[in-house]
């Protein structure tokens, strides 16, 4: 969630004629993470959810990409502490991944 707030908060510094560009696609990125996360936890067993957070990791990958695109046209700072955000954020769903494909597994 908190990456979502950092996204909303930086894409309102974007140039109003990205309103429907780029912020718009960063931000359907970023809302899209979390609500993968719920709706695989809230499927039934292991094997939907690890679905679900691949479809979060291809939308952090989305991101990235998106906030490198931000970065290349002046519109954010390559320092910028989203940055390092989605970094965390992606370890953490690579790791949960990683866990629950052995559950699936059978691995454990």
């Amino acid at each position: 969630m908190a990456l979502v707030r950092s996204v909303y908060d930086l894409t309102r510094l974007f140039p109003k004629e990205e309103t429907y560009g780029l912020a718009s696609q960063l931000r359907r990125a970023a809302i899209s993470v979390p609500s993968n996360l719920a709706e695989g936890a809230a499927r039934d067993g292991p094997r939907e959810f690890v679905r679900f957070l691949s479809i979060a990791r291809g939308s952090l990958s989305e991101m990235e990409t998106q906030l490198l695109i931000a970065v290349d046209l002046g519109y954010l700072s390559p320092d910028h502490g989203a940055f390092s955000l989605l970094e965390k954020v992606s370890r953490l769903i690579s790791g949960l991944h990683r866990k629950m494909g052995k559950v699936v597994s059978g691995e454990q």
